[in-house]
């Protein structure tokens, strides 16, 4: 059997020896993790209700993805989000947040565009990242807060409950 004039196993040859001696070897693309097994779902999904019981009074740090249903670079990155989950799950809380389903939210953080991904301590946003990320840094991001994020939020002014937009 011959395609365009080459056969099968020359083919395979070819293939070995396309490669030039002394160049480097492709480099290997980032894989997506491997699914989280089942039970292993640690990512809380949460709403403008439990906002406030899941994040603001958080006794850990919470790393917080406010995403779109619609949004293609959320799709990509949230199965990286789900295996740092597993990876840090007793250290830090992870949780997403639907933005076209819960504007409250969204609008008193200030997120315009998805994914934004923020990280909490005590209750107040020390980091924040937004847009398509690697997921390398998004791993970074999360030990730094595990390093400096109790400082940052000890700086920081106390929000309050009462302010809204309507006023």
């Amino acid at each position: 059997m011959s395609v365009k004039g080459i056969m099968v196993d020359d083919k395979k040859d070819i293939l070995k020896t396309s490669v030039r001696p002394g160049l480097p070897a492709p480099a290997k693309q980032e894989t997506a993790p491997p699914a989280p097994q089942p039970g292993q779902d640690l990512l809380i999904e949460l709403n403008d209700v439990t906002w406030e019981r899941s994040v603001e009074k958080s006794q850990k740090p919470v790393a917080v993805m406010f995403y779109s249903p619609t949004c293609v670079f959320c799709h990509q990155i949230e199965p990286y989000f789900r295996t740092y989950a597993v990876e840090y799950q007793k250290n830090v809380t992870f949780a997403r947040i639907n933005i076209m389903t819960n504007l409250w939210t969204a609008e008193r953080y200030g997120v315009r565009s998805t994914p934004t991904f923020k990280f909490f301590c005590d209750g107040k946003p020390v980091r924040e990242m937004v847009g398509s990320v690697y997921p390398t840094l998004l791993k970074k991001m999360v030990d730094e807060v595990l390093v400096h994020g109790k400082e940052c939020a000890r700086n920081s002014t106390a929000i309050d409950y009462e302010i809204t937009g309507y006023g």
